[in-house]
């Protein structure tokens, strides 16, 4: 709008600043601020990351190849957007290594949104795109809420959904379609 003051484009250092009970974002140059977790939301993230051991890089007796983490910060695209998604995984060839920034700019392969409430739009509308952008091959979408589970494939430069499924169905989900999920687990109180 005309004689509207030109808004400052959120940097690193934003974040950085930010208060440390906070997780701190920058969406195409917009500095989100949002209160960690839910309980709800923190169970079902974590509990999703013990299904998926089998998938980890150092797994015994499952198929291994993967590095899977929570909360990874992201610095990924251009003129970097900062992502903290709940959970991310990246194929073991395409992160060899862990880096010794404290962030990653690789973008993963795998990236699993628990969304609330206070962080739908975000996830959805604002992050969704992001990802397509920066070829993440997977979405996840969690709502502990609901009770279900959102897969989405990139299929060029869009979405495509999977498949999705509610309550306590067992769920065999690319890119872990080895694993049988339960999840009934998932939606623990």
């Amino acid at each position: 709008m005309a004689g509207e003051p030109a808004r400052k484009r959120a940097t690193y250092q934003d974040v950085l600043d930010a208060p440390p009970n906070m997780v701190a974002q920058v969406v195409e140059g917009e500095f989100y601020l949002q209160a960690r977790p839910a309980a709800h939301h923190a169970v079902a993230a974590s509990l999703l990351l013990g299904e998926l051991h089998g998938f980890l890089w150092s797994s015994k007796g499952g198929p291994g190849g993967w590095v899977i983490l929570f909360e990874p910060e992201l610095h990924i695209g251009s003129d970097p957007d900062i992502l903290v998604p709940d959970l991310a995984g990246w194929r073991r060839e395409r992160l060899p290594e862990i880096p010794d920034s404290p962030f990653f700019s690789i973008a993963p392969d795998w990236v699993c949104e628990v969304v609330s409430l206070a962080t739908a739009s975000v996830d959805r509308v604002l992050k969704l795109p992001i990802y397509a952008r920066e070829h993440v091959r997977h979405v996840w979408l969690v709502d502990p809420r609901t009770g279900i589970l959102e897969v989405f494939r990139l299929e060029g430069a869009g979405w495509l959904l999977v498949g999705a499924w509610e309550g306590a169905a067992s769920v065999r989900a690319e890119p872990f379609a080895a694993l049988e999920l339960d999840l009934g687990l998932l939606w623990s109180r």
